[in-house]
């Protein structure tokens, strides 16, 4: 029995400067550092437990790195359709945006932005190229115009357009 929500996986925005494998490779350089440091003249050093608190840091970027690339705890960037609402979160340490049909004036749908015009004045643009796969793209079209038939929603389709 299909349940009242419809949720789209989004993959994760690249806007950071170093790509993930960078970052693990920056990490694991990182722990292989720390690891040889613990390990060459243990004692010696007044300053040897700074070696200790480089490796819990290593541990916890580490795992940032991955908790914000990979879906270890499930999807963490989706778009949702609720009864009533379209949910967009953008990972997992960003917080949702909910925008309600009622306060929802239009919807501009291009190929690359889901534009969502709130009756405030404000303007929502949600990057589409997130949307992985043609699958996923066609539904999430599909999506979008019934939602808008749904609420009565003015819904603005803009096609690409065909270059020769």
């Amino acid at each position: 029995m299909p349940t009242g929500t419809t949720r789209i996986r989004l993959r994760p925005a690249n806007n950071s400067r170093v790509p993930f494998w960078g970052q693990l490779a920056i990490g694991l350089f990182w722990l292989a550092y720390v690891v040889f440091g613990l390990w060459s003249d243990s004692g010696a050093q007044d300053y040897h437990f700074l070696h200790w608190v480089f490796l819990v840091f290593t541990f916890v970027y580490l795992g940032y790195v991955l908790v914000n690339n990979a879906p270890i705890f499930g999807t963490q960037s989706y778009l949702e359709f609720t009864p009533g609402y379209i949910v967009h979160k953008n990972g997992l340490f960003r917080p949702k945006q909910v925008f309600a049909a009622e306060n929802i004036s239009a919807l501009e749908l291009r190929p690359a932005v889901l534009r969502v015009r709130q009756k405030d004045g404000e303007i929502y643009a949600l990057n589409l190229r997130e949307v992985k796969g043609k699958m996923r793209k066609t539904r999430f079209r599909e999506q979008v115009r019934e939602f808008a038939a749904k609420y009565n929603l003015p819904l603005q389709e803009v096609s690409p357009t065909a270059t020769a």
